[in-house]
């Protein structure tokens, strides 16, 4: 049975360890609770500006 020459790094198995821990953002939206928007878990939304009750970025709202 054929056995590796070298010993894999832990840099190598890391690497290929995190490939398939990768979370698809696609897969896991969240709505936002201030507007009903969708937004990953434990991030700002982009479209209030809002991490729980409190206003982290300041949003500018185009006018005509």
């Amino acid at each position: 049975m054929p056995v590796p020459k070298r010993r894999k790094s832990q840099a190598r198995s890391r690497m290929q360890r995190a490939a398939n821990m990768r979370i698809q953002f696609e897969a896991m939206p969240g709505a936002c609770s201030s507007c009903g928007e969708p937004k990953a878990p434990h991030r700002v939304c982009s479209a209030c500006g809002k991490y729980g009750d409190k206003q982290i970025i300041p949003v500018v709202t185009k006018t005509a």
